[in-house]
Formats: structure tokens, C-alpha cells, sequence
């Protein structure tokens, strides 16, 4: 057990849409990412998926509404539902995933920055 550092765990890089794993909990990947433009719409058929804003402000674009997040605040998309994250400025995000959540972006280790 250790401290993570989210400030620090951020500044170890830059690209956008690859998550980094920091952490593990139970059937999950904990995940840190930052987001600039608009992703692609998907969904995943078998497993939810937890948005957590860290720094900026994330739109996730839903067939029928908006959803917009500002620090401090999550949202969890059910599993199927298609979503399209949206991000005008920078913003860092954490990432709740199960383990078997497909990988639709590149994701590696950022624990040993």
C-alpha cells in the first residue's frame, strides 16, 4: 500500500486518450487519462465504465443528452449504452474499468514514474 499522488502521477505524461493503469482494485483497472477533442462514439457490451474529473471539464456525449463534468464529479456509463467523450481544453480524468473492458486505446503502466 502507497500513496498515489495524482499531481505527480499527471505530470509523468502527456499523450491524450491512452490511459495509464496506476492502480488495481478487485476485477478493476484503475486508470488516469487525459482528454483533448472529441473520442469516438462506442459503448462496451458487458461492462460499465466510471468517468471521474480531476482537472478541466469533460462533456460525454449520450444518444439522447449531455452529461457535463466538472472537477470533483463522476458519471458511470452503463454497459451498452454509446457514449462520445468530448474535451474543448485539456482535462485529466480517472478511470474506473473492469479488467476485461476491451481495450479501444492504447493503455500502459504509469506506476514507476
Amino acid at each position: 500500500m502507497d500513496v498515489i499522488n495524482l499531481e505527480e502521477k499527471f505530470k509523468c505524461f502527456s499523450e491524450y486518450w491512452t490511459p495509464k493503469i496506476i492502480g488495481e482494485m478487485n476485477d478493476s483497472y484503475v486508470k488516469l487519462a487525459k482528454f483533448k477533442g472529441e473520442f469516438t462514439w462506442h459503448s462496451h457490451e458487458h461492462d460499465d465504465e466510471m468517468f471521474l474529473v480531476i482537472k478541466g471539464e469533460l462533456t460525454i456525449l449520450l444518444r439522447d443528452k449531455t452529461l457535463q463534468l466538472k472537477p470533483g464529479e463522476c458519471c458511470i456509463i452503463p454497459k451498452g449504452v454509446e457514449h462520445c467523450p468530448v474535451a474543448k481544453e485539456e482535462v485529466h480524468v480517472m478511470l474506473l474499468e473492469p479488467k476485461t473492458v476491451l481495450q479501444y486505446r492504447r493503455s500502459s503502466d504509469g506506476s514507476n514514474c
